[in-house]
């Protein structure tokens, strides 16, 4: 092995899990280290698995490697096919909330084909939040207080065409004591009865946040403005939070 071209061994530990990379080959010998330290193993593993960014943005590719592997929505449950099952902190108002298969009553069909239900709220305020542990999804500490990476939170919501109703969304970045290191909080939005009935994304995306964040709270919400029995008030469906490469 001491002989073979760095290429040629570059090629060799990219074929090795990255886990097994970090944990067991970056100890092997002061060469190996230096390999994996570096960042033509990483690109070459980025190419191999179809992960792309300029080079001239890339500041530490292993970082960049592993953020993209672990990509994926954070949010369990967010189209309600699970009814309410992982949403705490739920303030069921007026008649609470229920669930629906899209387009619904006065509606109209999600932009994506994926999606078939949301989360439709009442005549009272309803509310629910999850709140999603970072290091048990495998962003580990170092990660989060070094290299901050963007955290992006997107929801979706409509009212129907027939009623008006009210919609907020609310995101918190937490310590490991839960105290609030940033904040995004969008202004309570307005949908008029008669309306168009079609679905507007919200997103934000919190970055340069500081060190200590191990937690993200979520919580949306809304109610209509008629105060009519049943389920009236804004529909939210496809929410996520995803930590970016």
């Amino acid at each position: 092995m001491e002989s073979l071209p760095e290429a040629v061994l570059i090629r060799i530990l990219a074929s090795i899990p990255a886990v097994d990379l970090v944990l067991v080959c970056r100890l092997v010998c002061c060469q190996w280290k230096n390999l994996v330290d570096g960042a033509a193993l990483w690109i070459l593993k980025c190419q191999q698995e179809g992960f792309t960014r300029a080079e001239s943005d890339a500041e530490n590719w292993q970082n960049f490697y592993f953020l993209s592997k672990k990509r994926k929505n954070l949010i369990k449950n967010p189209c309600g096919e699970e009814d309410l099952e992982h949403w705490g902190e739920v303030e069921n108002g007026g008649d609470g909330w229920k669930i629906e298969e899209l387009p619904g009553d006065f509606g109209k069909e999600f932009p994506s084909e994926e999606v078939h239900k949301y989360f439709v709220t009442s005549y009272e305020w309803c509310r629910k939040a999850q709140v999603i542990d970072l290091r048990a999804e495998g962003y580990w500490e170092e990660l989060m207080d070094t290299t901050q990476p963007k955290i992006m939170v997107r929801d979706w919501y409509a009212g129907r065409s027939d009623a008006g109703c009210l919609y907020e969304l609310c995101v918190k970045l937490l310590s490991e004591n839960e105290d609030v290191l940033a904040e995004y909080k969008s202004e309570t939005v307005t949908i008029p009865q008669d309306n168009d009935a079609s679905w507007t994304e919200i997103s934000h995306t919190f970055s340069d946040y500081g060190p200590g964040v191990r937690f993200v709270r979520f919580e949306h919400g809304g109610q209509d403005t008629l105060f009519w029995k049943g389920w009236y008030g804004v529909r939210v469906t496809n929410s996520s939070v995803t930590v970016e490469p």
